[in-house]
C-alpha cells in the first residue's frame, strides 16, 4: 500500500463529496476503538468542520477514556475538530424498562439497540448543524462478515475507510501517529456491559477473515482453500450469509405495469 498517497486520496474524497453536495461538515461518533479514530482524523485534516461524539453507554472506563484522548488530541491538532461529551446511559435505560422483556434475544436487540440510539444522536446534530454523518466501518466489517448494526453503526452518509481492510487501518494510523492506546487496544464493539472483544463474538480474528476474504477476492475456488484454513473459512461464510441482509439494498416488490395499468 502507497500510504501516504492513500491518505491524500481519502482525504481528498472526503472534500469533494462536501463540496459537490453542499454539506457545513462532518459527525461521527469516537468510541476508542482504531476505525472510528481513524475516520475522525481523516476527517479533521480535511480542514471542514468535524464534530466528534463521544456516547457512552455503560460504557467501560478504558474505552471512554481512550475516545476522550483522542477527541483532545484531534482539537489540539486541528482547530477545525469540536466536540460534544454526551451520555446516553440514561436514555438507553429507559429503552431497556420500557421493553424489556424474556425472549431469548433480548440481550442481542438490546446491543444492537445502543448502537441505534447512538445513531439517532448522530442524525440530531448532524441535522442541526447541516452536516452528515460520517461511518467509520472498515472493508471486513461492512463487507466480509457484516458485523454491525443495521440502522445503527450501518446508519450513515458517507464511510471513508469502507474499502480498507483492517490491516490497512492499523498501517494507515499507525502513518498518523495515533495513539498507541487505540492501536494496541483489542477491538470490540463495545455494546455490552462485559468485556467481550470482537474476536470473542465472531470466532475469529481480523487477520483470519481478511487472509479468507483476501483469498476469496482472487477467485480461489473454495473447495480448493487449503485444509488448515477450512476452519476459518466456515467462520467467514456463517457470518457472510447470516449478514449478507446488511450488505445489498432494501428489496422492493416491483409491481408488474399490468397491474398498475
Amino acid at each position: 500500500m502507497k500510504t501516504s498517497k492513500t491518505i491524500d486520496f481519502i482525504v481528498n474524497w472526503i472534500k469533494n463529496y462536501k463540496e459537490v453536495n453542499g454539506v457545513n461538515g462532518f459527525v461521527l461518533g469516537v468510541s476508542g476503538g482504531i476505525d472510528s479514530a481513524l475516520t475522525s482524523t481523516l476527517c479533521a485534516m480535511t480542514g471542514i468542520n468535524t464534530l466528534c461524539l463521544n456516547m457512552p453507554i455503560r460504557q467501560k472506563e478504558e474505552q471512554y477514556n481512550r475516545a476522550n484522548k483522542h477527541i483532545n488530541w484531534l482539537k489540539n491538532k486541528f482547530k477545525n475538530v469540536n466536540s460534544i461529551d454526551i451520555d446516553l446511559t440514561k436514555v438507553f435505560n429507559e429503552f431497556k424498562s420500557t421493553v424489556e422483556n424474556n425472549s431469548s434475544e433480548n440481550n442481542l436487540a438490546l446491543a444492537n439497540s445502543r448502537s441505534r440510539i447512538r445513531m439517532t444522536t448522530l442524525y440530531y446534530y448532524a441535522g442541526i448543524n447541516n452536516s452528515i454523518v460520517v461511518g467509520t466501518g472498515n472493508k471486513v466489517e461492512d463487507f466480509g462478515i457484516g458485523f454491525y448494526t443495521k440502522y445503527g453503526d450501518g446508519g450513515v452518509d458517507i464511510s471513508p475507510i469502507a474499502d480498507l481492510m483492517k490491516s490497512e487501518v492499523f498501517k494507515i494510523s499507525k502513518a498518523l501517529q495515533i495513539n498507541d492506546e487505540i492501536i494496541d487496544a483489542k477491538p470490540t464493539d463495545g455494546l455490552w456491559d462485559d468485556d467481550r472483544s470482537d474476536e470473542d463474538q465472531i470466532g475469529a480474528t481480523y487477520n483470519d477473515l481478511e487472509l479468507i476474504m483476501n483469498i476469496l477476492e482472487k477467485g480461489v475456488d473454495p473447495d480448493e482453500i487449503a485444509e488448515e484454513l477450512k476452519g476459518k473459512y466456515d467462520i467467514y461464510i456463517k457470518h457472510h450469509m447470516a449478514n449478507k441482509h446488511k450488505m445489498i439494498g432494501i428489496p422492493i416488490c416491483k409491481i408488474p405495469k399490468e397491474l398498475k395499468s
